[in-house]
């Protein structure tokens, strides 16, 4: 019996050597290697079927290398499985080891950047943001507004109606906003309205269907003509850093004076040469104090109250801020263009 058991114990060790060397690239190999020794009817199976029969004295020694053996065979298989498992992977998503790609930040949308920009200096004195519906009815986009039935700002060539329900349009600027404001509010009010406009307009490098507009609007006891300067002044200065600024007589139909703002950009390169025509001044917005029909069409007593209004476009300040030639760059999401535009953070 002992010379038995020895000859098991040593073919056990020549398993366990078969085991230490066994080595494969195909998962079919390994599989049937795992079979031979861990299955139901494998090598394994039989020699724990065999160990009931070893005498007790003998069994520590026969258990041992059977432990042995299983130990070897389980590691062997799992070490090939993890191996073949991972060259599966690497051939699916390439090799996993290597140093990734650094993530790309994205970029903020320069009329985005601007907006915010504009936002800010106007909250920084004060001015909340009010915002309102795009698809808009005739008494808040013109009538309120001191819009005459004949102004040509009715005409269909300038306004999207809503085919169904022509007393609908797409507003045409965010005037109707404060219209819905000074509605809804008392005085003092003090307040912007930045968002999209739609205008039926012939799409070039200078104008586009669908712009964006920051109208602001300052209603309280004895609003001035001086104290509108002086908001202009403070947003030019804050910015472009210019706070040379002229105002030159206009006509709006919901401000009265009204006035087009003109900016000193300066005649330092060619590039201010051409987009000042060589006169050193830059249209940047449109402003005026609010006609007293306005004020009473929102339930605002103009003998006590005055206020001012002004408008100005997004893309145009940022044309301006960013020398973009030509306004559809804004909308063709190029990504050569917007990556000039990297977030800082």
């Amino acid at each position: 019996m002992l010379f038995t058991l020895l000859k098991m114990i040593d073919k056990i060790k020549e398993y366990v050597g078969q085991a230490q060397e066994f080595t494969t690239d195909n998962k079919e190999t390994l599989e049937e290697f795992r079979i031979k020794f861990l299955s139901k009817k494998g090598i394994l199976n039989d020699l724990f079927a065999h160990f009931k029969t070893v005498p007790n004295d003998q069994k520590k020694e026969f258990g041992q290398a059977i432990n042995l053996l299983k130990a070897t065979i389980e590691n062997k298989v799992k070490s090939i499985q993890e191996t073949l498992d991972s060259k599966d992977i690497q051939g699916l998503f390439g090799d996993l080891t290597r140093p990734g790609y650094p993530t790309e930040i994205g970029s903020r949308h320069p009329i985005s950047l601007v907006k915010n920009q504009i936002v800010d200096i106007f909250n920084s004195i004060g001015f909340n943001i009010s915002e309102g519906p795009e698809i808009e009815d005739d008494w808040h986009n013109f009538s309120a507004l001191n819009f005459p039935e004949y102004h040509p700002a009715r005409d269909m060539q300038d306004t999207f109606f809503v085919q169904t329900n022509p007393e609908h349009l797409l507003r045409t600027h965010t005037s109707s906003v404060q219209v819905r404001y000074m509605e809804k509010n008392t005085p003092p009010l003090r307040t912007i309205s930045p968002g999209r406009v739609f205008r039926n307009e012939a799409i070039s490098s200078r104008s586009h269907c669908i712009f964006h507009q920051v109208e602001g609007l300052y209603i309280d006891k004895d609003v001035s003509f001086a104290d509108l300067k002086q908001t202009l002044l403070y947003f030019t200065k804050e910015m472009f850093g210019k706070s040379k600024i002229r105002l030159r007589p206009s006509y709006f139909p919901f401000t009265e004076p009204s006035a087009e703002v003109d900016i000193y950009w300066g005649l330092k390169t060619e590039t201010d040469y051409r987009i000042t025509k060589g006169t050193g001044w830059l249209e940047i917005m449109g402003c005026g104090m609010v006609d007293p029909n306005v004020l009473k069409n929102c339930n605002i007593d103009p003998s006590q109250y005055s206020g001012f209004a002004f408008g100005m476009g997004i893309e145009r300040i940022a044309m301006l801020l960013y020398q973009i030639g030509d306004i559809r760059m804004f909308y063709e999401n190029d990504v050569r263009f917007l990556e000039q535009f990297k977030s800082n953070f």
